[in-house]
């Protein structure tokens, strides 16, 4: 129940990252380095074929969080002996994971960049062997990471400049929670409650109070008082567990206790928001507490955020909605081979022709095309040929930059800069396709 914020973020060492994939990634592998095919030069590229249904655009999320992984996919002698004991693959293959260490390049869009359908948001450019084995690992990052920052987003534009507070870490894995948190700050909301991610990304905790606190204590005056003398007049007090009209008199009441007019905020949990915020501001108003804010809680998501927005709110909490798999539907990332070289050092392009998953060959560069007016106009993906870019037809930013270079990063996580250059992304979109209605993505990222 504490209000604050956190100094900057602390980076530690982590563990290898190694087994973080699947078993087939291994035997092929193994294949590939004898036959030849691991020593030849490929790109891979992560796209999504389309974006969840209703989704005007994705959010690019987890960046730095995938070259941290890359940089860790080193195999030790556990992750070794763990593959021996399970005769996952013969001696040849672990003399030469025990040597392994990511040595080529990656190109990605930058962390709060949007994507689009068919959109290169990371391309990586290593021997096959080097590559292919850093499939899992991405792909569980970046379908976790964008997925969140994508519904998180969607919330900010629903928000319309009322702070949110991303408070879901009840509702997924206890590292999810923290992943989440950051793509959530990313994306917009100003605040957590989750205090690793407050340790771990530097960004800004804070929280309120619980019902249990309040039912432990012999009435809801006593659980204020007690509140209000730890915390300060300025805390958010939980008016809900009983009565919320009874709850925000009694605040009020402990309030001028204290010296003050009203507490700092109100939090409202339960009830329906249509009746209940309009006549807790009434209330407050009419008992003098012209000052007191009203946060609101409670299965809150973008749709829900957007349809209330009239309601004298000024700030929400929202948790499963942005953590969870029914809040954020799949990004629908996948990692594929695109070109290879073959024995005489030519280039081949290389694309799946199977029904309903169909890629398209070739390494490419990306642009985000600007009308005179500012606005997006299109997402321009060209395939490079004999070392040219293609043209723009319009003013535009190339989307993708490097992030490692021959296995080493380019630069730090700055997550503040990602934050702004979301806000800067977005505000690139016609107000239409940064809209919380649901309608086809604002373009399409197909080569041409």
């Amino acid at each position: 129940m504490s209000d604050g914020t956190n100094p900057g973020p602390t980076t530690t060492k982590g563990a290898s990252t190694a087994l973080l994939t699947d078993l087939y990634e291994l035997p092929a592998l193994a294949a590939t380095l004898e036959d030849g095919v691991g020593d030849l030069a490929a790109t891979f590229e992560v796209f999504t074929r389309r974006l969840p249904r209703g989704r005007r655009y994705g959010v690019v999320a987890g960046m730095d969080r995938v070259v941290d992984a890359v940089v860790r996919f080193r195999f030790g002698d556990e992750e070794l002996d763990a593959l021996r004991r399970h005769e996952v693959v013969g001696a040849a293959t672990l003399d030469w994971l025990a040597d392994y260490r990511f040595r080529g390049d990656i190109h990605a869009y930058r962390d709060g960049e949007l994507f689009f359908p068919y959109s290169p948001i990371l391309v990586v450019d290593a021997p096959f062997a080097e590559a292919v084995v850093l499939e899992t690992v991405i792909l569980s990052i970046l379908n976790h990471d964008c997925a969140v920052a994508a519904a998180a987003s969607r919330m900010v534009n629903a928000a319309d400049g009322r702070p949110l507070i991303e408070m879901g870490s009840r509702r997924t894995h206890e590292l999810a929670a923290v992943a989440a948190a950051r793509a959530a700050y990313l994306a917009g909301f100003g605040a957590t409650s989750n205090l690793e991610a407050g340790r771990t990304h530097g960004i800004p905790t804070t929280g309120t109070s619980m019902h249990a606190f309040t039912l432990a204590h012999l009435d809801e005056a006593d659980a204020f008082r007690s509140q209000v003398r730890c915390q300060g007049v300025g805390t958010t007090l939980l008016v809900d567990t009983y009565d919320i009209a009874e709850g925000i008199r009694t605040a009020v009441e402990v309030a001028r206790e204290f010296g003050a007019t009203g507490p700092g905020a109100v939090r409202i949990d339960s009830g329906d928001p249509e009746e209940v915020v309009p006549a807790a501001r009434a209330q407050l108003d009419a008992l003098g507490a012209t000052g007191t804010r009203i946060v609101l809680t409670g299965d809150l998501d973008e749709y829900r955020i957007s349809r209330l927005g009239h309601l004298p709110v000024d700030g929400y909490g929202a948790g499963t909605s942005v953590v969870t798999g029914s809040g954020h539907p799949a990004a629908g990332l996948v990692y594929k081979l695109v070109a290879i070289a073959t024995p005489d050092g030519a280039v081949r392009s290389v694309a799946k022709a199977s029904a309903g998953k169909v890629s398209v060959g070739g390494r490419k560069a990306a642009f985000r095309e600007l009308g005179d007016d500012g606005y997006a106009t299109d997402e321009r993906v060209v395939l490079q040929v004999g070392g040219t870019l293609g043209t723009l037809t319009a003013p535009g930013r190339e989307l993708l930059v490097p992030v490692v270079r021959q296995g080493e990063p380019v630069a730090g996580p700055d997550l503040e800069a990602a934050r702004a250059h979301h806000r800067a992304a977005v505000a690139e979109l016609r107000p239409l396709h940064r809209s919380v209605a649901d309608g086809p993505p604002a373009f399409t990222a197909e080569p041409r």
